[in-house]
């Protein structure tokens, strides 16, 4: 459809809905807590009559009375009843109070009916107070902060993985990080522009970028665990995460300071010398005002975050225990004491007879070998070896210089956010909410050691840690106009956004350029902007059947992927005359034993002019969503839903899902649903080559798109979305007299043609042109995105939520508990070419990464405190056991034969919040309180005592105990 024609059914709404107007005269207000927080969904009702209505998810409310003066009663379970006399037509705000039975909380998600609460929705979701953790919880991001507090979720930050380092990769139940659908106020967000490809939970995958949001701009966050795709679109098979932006009004400052400071702690250069029992030091300031705007409910809310976290050092303490230095690196350093510079390579034959016998360490026998020898080769043969623990000692060095940077990244950020609704008349209110965020983050990768091919030493005499530099730019900004038309909740709104990336690689080196090399270049990066429209109608026909909602709509979303290249010399390798390199062994630059030096930037080599992309797609979408409660006590929902995909064609999914009541207080319930998957624009064409270390051996891995001529050669298929079909079945249950409520769901979620990234292929040995193909893209293996397997999960989730009032103090107590396995079933569909490779294309790392590498068992107990002036929040946070998807040596025998487990932990958090006044309230406190980390990794899989703990599983990081102290000021 043309941009022009868009914009004149725009138009033509917009002025059709404005012109509505009710004559008949009505009562308008608003509903709110003793905070001003806005209650939706209140029961109110004019006195002695059954005249009645309930307030909106913005807590107002309209109702034509049948007299005045008049009273209004306002109820609703969990507040106390409160009565409010009406002289006028005048707007009200209705202030209303907390009562003493456990609250029912209305959900915008998983029901388009918005009577739904949590006990009586169909399907399950989970209520998190995200304004009320900010304030009392250790956590300070979205994906942290969800971590710790609903077990179904899973996101833990990686260490040493590009990109992945700056944006941590969130699953839900087990699935992977693009089978869960995000929103915001109900509306879908953007993903992020990064495609996860290295060792890593979420590998090959595209999640959406939560921390992009300031959590003290979130009020909170709805976590439907229900396929839903019949009802939201693609991405949602494993559930729909929606996050609700404050409204309230007032002004709020929060200020906190962090750090590490555990028993494995330590400072391994000089970054942070006077602090040696402590990392990681963060800082964050966080601002939100609200004003109301007019006298009819309209409100604007702000947000503003800044924040600052520095790396933290997991290494092992007594440093890298490889080969650092061999024999040439030894005559380098005699080299450049005499002034002729530590690249062996530039010095003649006779220069390095001579300076070898300069070398304090080198034996008698060895200086008379050198001193014999003929040839350069016979050099080489007498060089090449280990020199490593006396040439430290000569250049007063030891082996924690050549530590890795494992831990979290360094990372600067500055985050705004806004959220407004302004009323146009009696019956349309215009809303927009949306913000920017800017990320500035620096990760390191792996040492390149001067005895290594890949550090040129004459730049750099003791080789260096490459560092990557990410620059992540987040923008969103939606509008839209709802109201009523007629009997009708009209909504349509536009909603756009857009998550880049950039590269910049510092402290790095091409080394075919030698001494002209750069020290720092611009890598390239990527973007990726999506653009949505909705319209939405929705109706309650409180008169038929016991009660019937009706709500269909349409959705048109347009999306584009683009891939920027670097600088030349981030990803070209030159030859001997300073030329790209055209595959001319003759011209190829080598190191002092022959061996070839790698080419690009290192530690993310850059994106070259082909890798290049400016992908767009658009889909449009239908839906019909049915809720009908045949009695008083059975409910029934269904929805369909077709979408239509400009890059791979149609689908039809549809969801039934059915409660019944068995008593007032104890619902049963149930779903079955499909649901799809439509692969992103990423997985379609992202195409690059990276430095991929598996079980500690570099390789040049290239990934190549799908309409690649590699992929057509070796019969790698075009993507296709993936097909899901989901069942949940449970109960709920609440117990009023103890304030206590119940859910318990058990899920199946079976995932056919399932997106993911193959393992490894390596370069054929035989000259063709596929070995022409490796080389051009300067890799020697291959893999790419492809509908490889089917899978099924199981699992279940409980949660059991208390609230006790004694006397002066509230007691509030959650459970949770989740349990999910995940297996890979039937047969891996592999192309004919690769059926021999099927353990490469598919293979038993991938499936470790798919079954294992995260719980299957997570819970948690938290526990809220409250009295007149003080609060105590105490959580702790079980995390199952994972298994490593690399193989270990458990005989000595040199042979990898197990993947090794790493057991279950229970992490404790602690805070205590004391409030000087109404206004000032401090909190100090501590997340995982007795400084506990994941078992240790075995010694085979540490890359040389650098990887202490696990790196490419994910439980709850390795930062061991986190203190904070916490100031908040409301006025």
């Amino acid at each position: 459809m043309k941009n022009n024609d868009l914009l004149k059914i725009f138009s033509f709404i917009l002025v059709f809905m404005l012109s509505f107007t009710v004559n008949a005269q009505t009562v308008k207000g608003k509903i709110t807590d003793k905070d001003g927080e806005a209650l939706p969904y209140m029961n109110v009702v004019e006195k002695g009559t059954t005249n009645g209505t309930t307030s909106d998810e913005n807590g107002e409310f309209s109702i034509t009375v049948t007299k005045m003066p008049t009273t209004l009663v306002v109820s609703s379970l969990g507040f106390k009843t409160t009565e409010q006399e009406v002289t006028s037509t005048a707007y009200l705000t209705i202030v209303v109070e907390e009562g003493g039975v456990a609250l029912d909380e209305v959900v915008l998600v998983g029901s388009r009916n918005k009577n739904r609460t949590v006990a009586n929705t169909p399907v399950p979701v989970d209520i998190i107070d995200i304004s009320e953790l900010v304030s009392a919880g250790p956590q300070t991001s979205i994906n942290d902060i969800l971590n710790f507090v609903a077990p179904s979720f899973t996101s833990t930050a990686q260490t040493v993985s590009d990109g992945t380092d700056h944006i941590d990769p969130a699953a839900l139940r087990g699935l992977g990080p693009d089978q869960v659908l995000v929103l915001v106020n109900g509306k879908r967000r953007h993903t992020t522009s990064l495609v996860n490809i290295n060792s890593t939970v979420g590998r090959g995958s595209v999640g959406t970028d939560m921390n992009a949001i300031p959590a003290f701009a979130i009020q909170r966050i709805e976590v439907l665990k229900d396929g839903a795709a019949a009802q939201y679109g693609s991405d949602a098979i494993a559930g729909v995460i929606n996050v609700v932006l404050k409204k309230k009004e007032g002004f709020e400052i929060q200020m906190n300071l962090g750090a590490n400071s555990g028993k494995e702690t330590s400072s391994l250069n000089n970054e942070f010398p006077l602090h040696t029992d402590t990392d990681g030091e963060s800082f964050q300031l966080d601002a939100n005002y609200g004003v109301a705007l007019g006298d009819k409910g309209g409100f604007l809310n702000l947000t503003g975050s800044v924040s600052t976290r520095n790396p933290s050092f997991r290494a092992g303490k007594d440093g890298f225990t490889g080969s650092i230095f061999n024999g040439a690196n030894s005559v380098e350093w005699v080299g450049a004491n005499s002034g002729l510079g530590s690249d062996i390579t530039q010095y003649s034959f006779t220069d390095i007879q001579f300076l070898a016998q300069g070398v304090t360490h080198f034996d008698l026998a060895l200086k008379n070998n050198i001193q014999n020898a003929t040839s350069m080769a016979d050099l080489q043969g007498l060089l090449n070896f280990d020199t490593t623990d006396a040439e430290l000692g000569v250049r007063g060095l030891t082996r924690r210089d050549f530590s890795m940077r494992v831990g979290q990244s360094k990372l600067r950020s500055g985050k705004f956010f806004g959220n407004m609704e302004l009323p146009l008349s009696d019956d349309f209110t215009l809303y927009s909410f949306g913000g920017i965020s800017y990320r500035k983050g620096n990760a390191a990768g792996f040492y390149r050691r001067p005895d290594q091919s890949r550090a040129f030493t004459g730049l750099y005499p003791a080789g260096f840690l490459p560092e990557i530099n990410s620059d992540i730019k987040d923008k969103s900004l939606a509008f839209g106009i709802k109201g009523k038309q007629g009997d009708w909740d009209v909504d349509f709104s536009n909603t756009w956004g857009e998550n880049s990336f950039d590269f910049t690689i510092g402290n790095s080196m091409n080394a075919t350029l030698l001494n002209s090399s750069p020290l720092t270049a611009y890598a390239g990066g990527f973007s990726f902007a999506q653009n949505t429209s909705n319209l939405d109608f929705t109706r309650f026909f409180e008169d038929e059947l016991n009660g019937l909602n009706v709500a269909f709509g349409a959705e048109y979303r347009m999306e584009n992927y683009q891939i920027f290249q670097g600088q030349e010399e981030s990803w070209a390798t030159y030859d001997t005359n300073g030329d790209i390199w055209n595959g001319d062994t003759s011209l190829q630059v080598v190191d002092f034993f022959g061996r070839a030096r790698a080419g690009g930037i290192q530690v993310f080599p850059g994106f070259r002019p082909e890798n290049e992309r400016n992908a767009y797609r658009n889909s449009y979408a239908v839906y019909g969503d049915v809720e009908a409660d045949f009695t008083e006590d059975w409910t029934v929902t269904g929805a369909v839903r077709y979408e239509n995909y400009s890059d791979f064609g149609t689908t039809l999914n549809w969801k039934l899902a059915s409660l019944y009541k068995l008593t007032d207080n104890i619902n049963l319930r149930a779903a079955a649903s499909t649901g799809f998957r439509a692969p992103s624009l990423h997985q379609l064409h992202f195409n690059a080559t990276s430095t991929n270390f598996v079980n500690g051996i570099p390789n040049e891995v290239g990934t190549f798109s799908n309409d690649s001529r590699i992929a057509k050669i070796l019969g790698i298929p075009e993507l296709k979305q993936e097909e899901s079909f989901s069942a949940s079945l449970g109960f709920t249950a609440k117990v009023p007299d103890l304030n206590l409520t119940l859910t318990v769901d058990g899920y199946f979620t079976a995932i056919e043609d399932r997106v993911v990234l193959t393992g490894n292929f390596a370069r054929p040995d035989t000259a063709g042109e596929l070995q022409t193909l490796f080389d051009a893209a300067n890799a020697t293996r291959a893999r790419f995105f492809a509908n490889a397997i089917d899978t099924e999960t199981r699992g279940i989730d409980i949660v059991v939520s208390h609230k006790a009032n004694v006397s002066d103090y509230t007691l509030t107590s959650d459970f949770a508990f989740s349990f999910n396995k995940t297996n890979r079933v039937d047969d891996i569909h592999a192309s004919e070419q690769l059926v021999s490779q099927i353990d490469t294309y598919f293979g038993e790392r991938e499936k470790y990464f798919l079954e294992f590498a995260t719980p299957r068992v997570k819970a948690n107990l938290s526990n809220m405190l409250r009295g007149d002036n003080f609060s105590v929040f105490l959580r702790n946070s079980f995390f199952g056991s994972v298994t490593n998807p690399d193989l270990t040596d458990t005989t000595g025998d040199g042979t990898r034969d197990t993947h090794p487990e790493f057991g279950a932990k229970i992490i404790t958090d602690l805070s205590f919040g004391y409030d000087f006044n109404q206004n000032l309230t401090i909190t100090i406190g501590s997340s995982n309180i007795f400084d506990v980390y994941p078992d240790a990794a075995p010694a085979d899989l540490t890359s040389g005592n650098n990887f202490v703990y696990p790196r490419v599983t994910s439980q709850f990081g390795i930062n061991g105990r986190s203190v904070f102290a916490r100031l908040n000021y409301k006025l």
